[in-house]
């Protein structure tokens, strides 16, 4: 025991007495460990955002766009009396169509035309099950419905980010200016994960869309349409039962085939990360077993003496393993936590909830200390076969 406290005392001393020296070798396990722990948890805190997006939009959501060959020159359009075919599909729950109006000036309060003359707010001719179809609630109010469709009434509904920046509050009878003409706001969409732009989007009927600005038809360029089983399937006949079996009218898309595919580039990114990581424990590594070979020359005198006061070589192999252990657990233990610290920061700037199991962390803490043990046997063991008179030549 009285060996052990003298070993641990000497390998310690020697790591201590040289503090740059000992930062320099521990500085690649920390990058190596940070790098890899940085990877894994980025990776997973980033697969768990994509899979609450995943459930939030549902598996079972088609985005159907009209195809260039149904405008003849003009904006692509879906016949209107295509909605109704899509919805007859067996598979098919909700259908629902939209289309962006063109030239359409956006003043929501008094004195800012300049400013929304600039940057424009999207209007959206809608379809009346678009909440439904989309499964995203009204926070305040309602979604247009057929009076407001059968009569022209110019009404609007408007996203929650122009809400907010509106300054709308729930029940409050505001209008819109839309080209000039007032439209009565009767309700609040809540956030559309699918599709971010509806947040500062004000929706309208087809019908007022038709009176109030002369669109030619009430035909959509997007249908959503929300197909609960064989959604693959339902995917690929859409495109013929729009065009009647002629050519390609619209083409169908699956999102959520989108965010597994942002899943998987994300994990090919994060896993070169991880490559990158490996390698640099790997130099290291070896930089740790450069940096103990020439201590074991600078050290040539205290092996020497240590050596003539009866130690034997083995105890000044163990000395020198042991300094290479201390690197490595230390070096480990501070990667991890500064790996841990770059995936709680990228967490809360993107908004992710983090996840990093202690398993990681202890796990490539322990490889950090593989590594530098590893590292450290050629120099225990040119220390240990270093004679007592040998030391006096180098020292």
């Amino acid at each position: 025991m009285r060996r052990l406290r003298e070993l641990v005392g000497v390998a310690t001393g020697g790591l201590t007495a040289r503090k740059i020296r000992t930062a320099l070798i521990m500085l690649g396990p920390i990058l190596g460990v940070a790098a890899i722990v940085a990877a894994i948890g980025i990776n997973e805190s980033s697969k768990g955002h994509l899979k609450a997006k995943l459930q939030e939009l549902g598996t079972d959501l088609i985005v159907v766009n009209a195809s260039t060959g149904m405008g003849f020159g003009q904006d692509p359009v879906i016949e209107a009396s295509a909605v109704a075919r899509v919805k007859r599909l067996p598979d098919v729950a909700a259908v629902t169509g939209t289309r962006q109006l063109s030239d359409i000036v956006t003043v929501p309060f008094a004195g800012s035309e300049d400013y929304y003359r600039a940057f424009p707010v999207p209007v959206i001719a809608s379809g009346l099950d678009l909440p439904d179809t989309l499964e995203v609630p009204m926070i305040s109010g309602r979604f247009l419905n057929e009076y407001d469709r059968d009569s022209g009434a110019r009404v609007a509904v408007i996203g929650r980010d122009l809400a907010d920046e509106y300054g709308y509050l729930a029940g409050e009878p505001r209008t819109i200016e839309l080209n000039g003409l007032q439209y009565g706001v009767v309700g609040v969409l809540d956030w559309v994960l699918l599709e971010p732009s509806m947040d500062s989007a004000v929706f309208v009927t087809f019908t007022s869309a038709v009176d109030d600005w002369e669109l030619d038809d009430p035909d959509p360029s997007r249908l959503y349409v929300r197909a609960p089983t064989d959604t693959a399937l339902v995917a690929q006949e859409i495109p013929t039962v729009v065009s009647l079996g002629g050519p390609d009218g619209a083409n169908a898309s699956v999102p959520t085939d989108l965010l597994d595919a942002q899943s998987q580039v994300d994990e090919s990114l994060n896993n070169l990360t991880k490559m990158m990581g490996g390698l640099a424990l790997v130099v290291g590594g070896v930089g740790i077993a450069n940096v103990m070979s020439i201590s074991v020359i600078q050290r040539s005198s205290e092996i020497g003496i240590r050596r003539a006061l009866g130690h034997s070589r083995g105890t000044i192999a163990v000395q020198f393993l042991f300094e290479a252990l201390v690197v490595g657990v230390f070096g480990g233990i501070i990667g991890a936590l500064v790996g841990a610290g770059v995936v709680w920061g990228v967490a809360e700037q993107r908004g992710y909830t983090m996840v990093l199991s202690v398993a990681d962390l202890a796990g490539w803490a322990l490889v950090s200390v593989g590594v530098a043990v590893v590292a450290g046997l050629y120099p225990s063991s040119k220390a240990a076969r270093l004679e007592p008179l040998e030391t006096l030549r180098l020292g």
